[in-house]
């Protein structure tokens, strides 16, 4: 009996190799997708840091986002997709169509050849920034039911370029008839093992600190989950009769400062104590240096805003169950020690 296929993009990013080995160690055969065959080597060393060297299941194609050759091929024969591949953010862009339209154009790229090939379901990886961004008043924990009010000035191009990717995402399935099912994931910030040195953006925050680049601390409040847990919402996401039509927050529910970060770095790796640092810069501060300064007009456009998030939904809905924020900071900063990151 053949396995059941599951296309994943982008198989090299941080989120998808996570993915691509829980469904390995699952029983379904793996296609996924990179920019060019050079990366196939890179994405077996990371699945074999992760404990996994058989790579019968697993095969590759060349598709790029960029571009609509290829996706249809990659379809092909596949009953899910997972989408995970999205731009990473240029913090120094020349204006913010350059972050936007990729975004949205890649995952509808992805929707449209799962449709073609009348695929059962994809799981799109959106992020939090769908949902928290342009409420300045908020005092309750986000969740499913919010999305980012762009109307709101000084929102980042990122995080536009996340809400209105998945916005039309969710426009797609509403008007398409070959019965394709849409579920997202909405990550806060992801940590956990990295499995090779090449890693997500929201990993460097933890090797700048351990390294001593980071000299002095943004006052940035954030969620955090472990890439292990994220991947593992995808699979349920995936799978769930109760998945289908419906977004899932990923976070563990604590919020921590990137004070709290820095504390539980210094408690739990000694030996990097010296270069961590202790001192918060003030909000006003960190917003006025962005002006002259692009690289940090992200962190400046949530520096001082509520981060409260609830995951009752993936929870209950799903019996899904993260590990403690804790755990997946300091597996980050292990992960960076064993691979000599650090």
């Amino acid at each position: 009996m053949s396995k059941t296929q599951v296309v994943v993009t982008g198989g090299s990013g941080f989120i998808a190799i996570h993915i691509i080995l829980q469904l390995l160690q699952q029983g379904y055969a793996v296609k996924t997708t990179v920019r060019n065959l050079k990366k196939t080597e890179l994405v077996k060393r990371m699945l074999k840091n992760g404990g996994w060297d058989d790579f019968t299941d697993l095969s590759f194609a060349v598709a790029d986002l960029t571009t609509d050759a290829h996706w249809d091929e990659v379809m092909t024969g596949a009953t899910y997709a997972i989408h995970p591949a999205s731009p990473t953010p240029t913090l120094n862009f020349k204006n913010e169509a350059e972050m936007i339209n990729p975004a949205i154009n890649g995952v509808l790229r992805v929707l449209k050849a799962a449709s073609a090939a009348h695929l059962k379901r994809v799981v799109l990886t959106s992020a939090y920034g769908a949902i928290f961004a342009g409420h300045r008043d908020q005092t309750t924990p986000f969740t499913e039911e919010d999305w980012s009010d762009l109307s709101v000035k000084g929102i980042h191009p990122y995080q536009k370029s996340k809400t209105l990717s998945e916005r039309a995402a969710w426009d797609f399935i509403d008007n398409d008839n070959s019965g394709l099912e849409l579920a997202t994931v909405n990550p806060v910030a992801v940590m956990g093992p990295v499995l090779a040195d090449d890693y997500s953006h929201s990993n460097i925050q933890i090797q700048e600190m351990l390294t001593g680049k980071t000299k002095v601390l943004a006052p940035v409040d954030s969620g955090y989950v472990d890439v292990r847990d994220v991947a593992s919402l995808h699979l349920l996401a995936m799978t769930s009769p109760k998945a289908a039509g419906q977004r899932f927050l990923a976070t563990t529910g604590e919020t921590y400062s990137m004070k709290d970060v820095a504390d539980i770095l210094r408690d739990n790796f000694p030996q990097f104590a010296k270069n961590i640092p202790s001192k918060v810069v003030p909000t006003a501060i960190i917003k006025a240096a962005a002006v002259a300064n692009p690289m940090l007009r992200m962190v400046a456009s949530v520096a001082g805003t509520y981060a409260e998030t609830s995951n009752a939904k993936a929870t209950k809905l799903l019996g899904w169950q993260p590990r403690s924020a804790k755990t997946a900071i300091l597996a980050t900063a292990q992960s960076m020690i064993d691979l000599k990151i650090v």
